[in-house]
Formats: C-alpha cells, structure tokens, sequence
C-alpha cells in the first residue's frame, strides 16, 4: 500500500516548508518532495511603485540577506538608466557584498548546519542547535558569532546600519568608507582569519568521520551555474554567468546575465509556491542545475586569492570532474568565506574606497533593467520594466533557493532512501533528511518573498488520506 510521510514544516531553515516522502508497497521510498508554503506576492506589489524606490523596498523581502537584494535592485536601476557607475560606486558595493558573504555563510555554517555534525545526529532537538553549541563548545560557538558580527560590521559601517541598509541607489552608493571604518575593519581582520582556520580544521575532521553523509547527502549528477569572469575567476557582483556539467565541462560561458531568459525558464509545481528554474535548452528535469557555494566553486578556475586558491585545488581534488556531493556545500562557504576575508583585507589599501565621486544621474533610458549578482546562496536576479515614468509595470525576481528546488527535492530523496525504513519516523532519520535541505541554506524568505514559524510535524498517511502515525516537535 503506497504511503507518505511528511514533514511539516522543517526546523532551522530560512522561512516556513514541508517535506513530503512517498513509499512504495513494499514500505521503501518512491519520491521525495520539498514544499513552500508561504507566499506574500512581493512582485505584484512592488508594480506601480518607480524603480528607484525598489532598492529600498526589496531588501525588506529578507532579514538575513537585505544587501544582495538592495544590490541587485540598484544594478537593475542603473540599466534602466543606462548608465555605468562610478568605479569607486562598484567597489564600495563590492565590498558590502563580501560583507554579506561572510555573515550569512557563518550564520549558516555555525549556527544552523554545524549543531547537526558537531553534536550528532541523535541529539535530542532540543539541545541540538546553536544554544547546545554554546554549552559543548563554547569558544567555537563564541567565534562563529563574532565571524558573523565582522561581516555585519562591514555592512554597518557602509550603509548606516546591519539589517535593510538604504545605501546603494540606481547610479551608485550613497556614501564612502570612512577612515574609522577602515580602521575598524583593518583591526578585525586578524580574528576573522583565525576563525576560519579553525573552521576549517573542524569540516576537514568532520568529512573523515562523516563519510556516509558525503557520500549519500545529495551526491548525484546536475548542471552547475554562477558568475566568473573572462578568465574563469570566481565573482559576485559582475562577469557573465558560466555553465558546467558534473564532468566538470563548460557547456555554455560567458552568458549576458541580463539575457537570462533565453537559457533559464521556470517550471510550476502544484503543491509548492516555490518554481523550478531550470536550463532551457535541456528542458526540465534534465536541465536541473545548482547555484550557490558548491556551484560558483565548481564554475570557477581560481578563487583570485592565494589562501583560497590553495583551498580551492583540495576541494576540486574530492570529485572526478565537478564536486558534486551537496554535503560539501559546507566546504564551499568556508572557501568563499576565505575569499571574502581576503578580498576585503586587499580593499582596504584602496584610496578610492574615499572618494566623493559615487553617484551617476540620468533619467530613464531603458524601459527594462535586470541586475544580477550572486547572493551568498546563489545567483539572483531581478528583472524590472517600467514605463515612460519610470513606474513598474512588471517585476520578476529569480532568487537562489528557486534555482535549487529540483535538486533539493532529489537530495531529500536520496536520504530518505538511505534512512527510512517502513513507517517508523525515528528522530535522527528526520534530521538527516532536514539536513539534506540545511546543506543548500535555502531562504524561503526570499524565495517566496515571505516569513514564518518553524515547529516540526511528521505525518504518516495511507492513500486514503488516513493518518497512520504522527510526529512533532518544537
């Protein structure tokens, strides 16, 4: 008798989702399914609003990533005005988005993955999070948040304040850094470089003792996408987006990211609110593809700095073409937190950073404008049209998480295959499943423009609908 259990919602993710798992008769798992439940309409609600207000309007999307939204806005007001920005603009904005970087990596390796391999599996839920990190390890707990706080002071420091910043603009930013500020990040980058090797001794001992996680969490072929530049270097906030496959093979390069729509379409699911993005010429599902950490460092050639250069050949050293384990997008945001360290470290001997020239002004020129940048979790984009008046007559935002729905789904079901057995629902089979998700940091906020609660509820039900067994917790 085919049956289903799901879990709903699941716990320490970015918003409000379910997971459904269908058995077969034999009580083995058929399928898996990733659900987003929220919705709240942010594109339908931003037309008729001018662009040049949508910078400060789209950040309130999300309370965790408010700046790769605040910068994508800004890029595609600055097509709509057609104009190129100063260049002091662009590296000011670049600078924010490494602070972005590596707060929102921290937040996710520290605080909502890293209870899970650190504390076990078995844990109970209640201990099993970033509380239960502070009492086993405190130190450990104490410099993943202040890992963060330096990536939330470098926004702070730019833009006025941690969360929604009203800095960049259509044309450029707002204002300069200030010699205190960079003083302030000059002084803290010794401690944040110290963390992340800490950091990284604690995944590369955790990838020994967790090698059934590596090699059943989300390990399977897919196409890979993100930003690089000519060359192949790993970028974030410019260059063209690039294709791979998992053999590691370039299938499309140097793609205009404001074209998007001629290689990207979205599919619709019933029973999600949350599309499926996936490569048009391959149709769907085959051209599923994944973004984010994982994906940018398996596009990319070099990270453009020596230390994460020098990490980037091990990580590439784990697959046989492409990485393509979704365990080890764990291994990924350390890298690119690595990176961000580091590009902010040679910023800081910039003068430029200081200057007064910031800010390009024209009217409207374009009646279309897409900007595109990464967002720590993957590639976003944002796509206005507006009139004569520059009032929005269509919005279209393409965010990370939606780009990996079909490869979630799939990794959900991997574990499950792996771990669930029957209609039993034993608590450390939940989290792996979760944790299936927890890899790929999804922001349902930001995916459906939306936010909620996160208590757990599993539900076993027969064909019939009827209830056979029920789980919750939180």
């Amino acid at each position: 008798m085919a049956q289903r259990i799901i879990i709903d919602p699941v716990t320490r993710i970015e918003g409000h989702a379910k997971i459904s798992i269908h058995l077969d008769d034999a009580g083995n798992v058929s399928d898996a399914e990733f659900h987003v439940v929220e919705f709240r309409g942010f594109e339908k609600f931003c037309e008729g609003r001018p662009y040049s207000e949508m910078p400060g309007i789209t950040p309130r999307i999300c309370g965790i990533c408010p700046v790769s939204h605040l910068l994508a806005s800004a890029k595609a007001g600055d097509a709509i005005m057609a104009v190129n920005i100063p260049p002091a603009a662009d590296k000011l904005r670049r600078l924010m988005n490494l602070g972005q970087f590596i707060q929102s990596h921290a937040l996710s390796f520290f605080h909502l993955s890293a209870p899970d391999f650190l504390l076990g599996w078995d844990t109970p839920p209640a201990q099993r999070n970033v509380f239960g990190l502070i009492a086993a390890n405190k130190e450990l707990a104490r410099a993943g948040i202040r890992l963060r706080q330096f990536g939330q002071e470098v926004i702070q420091i730019l833009g006025g304040q941690k969360v929604h910043p009203a800095w960049a603009v259509p044309g450029g930013v707002r204002s300069a850094l200030s010699e205190a500020g960079r003083a302030k990040i000059r002084a803290w980058l010794p401690e944040a470089h110290a963390t992340t090797r800490v950091a990284f001794d604690l995944f590369k001992h955790t990838m020994e003792t967790h090698k059934r996680e590596v090699q059943f969490f989300g390990n399977f072929p897919s196409l890979f996408m993100g930003l690089v530049e000519p060359d192949g270097t790993w970028e974030h906030h410019g260059g063209k987006l690039r294709f791979t496959d998992s053999s590691g093979c370039i299938i499309a390069d140097q793609l205009e990211p404001s074209k998007y729509a001629d290689y990207i379409a979205e599919a619709a699911h019933p029973g999600s609110y949350l599309k499926s993005p996936y490569y048009s010429p391959l149709g769907c599902p085959d051209g599923m593809y994944r973004v984010g950490p994982l994906a940018r460092l398996n596009v990319a050639e070099r990270m453009g700095t020596p230390l994460a250069d020098a990490e980037l050949k091990l990580f590439k050293g784990l697959g046989r073409g492409a990485v393509t384990s979704s365990f080890l997008y764990h291994y990924a945001r350390l890298i690119e937190i690595l990176t961000c360290i580091e590009r902010v470290e040679q910023l800081m001997d910039d003068p430029e950073l200081g200057s007064d020239y910031l800010r390009a002004d024209a009217g409207i020129n374009s009646l279309r404008g897409v900007g595109v940048s990464e967002a720590p979790r993957g590639t976003l984009f944002h796509d206005y049209t507006v009139d004569r008046d520059g009032l929005l007559r269509k919005v279209n935002l393409i965010v990370a998480t939606g780009q990996n729905n079909l490869a979630m789904n799939q990794t959900v079901a991997q574990i499950a295959r792996h771990y669930v057995r029957g209609t039993d629902i034993p608590e450390a089979m939940l989290n792996r499943v979760e944790h299936g998700i927890r890899c790929y940091d999804p922001c349902l906020s930001c995916s459906t423009h939306a936010v909620g609660q996160m208590p757990l509820e599993v539900r076993l039900l027969g064909p019939d609908g009827a209830l056979l067994n029920r789980v919750t917790r939180g």
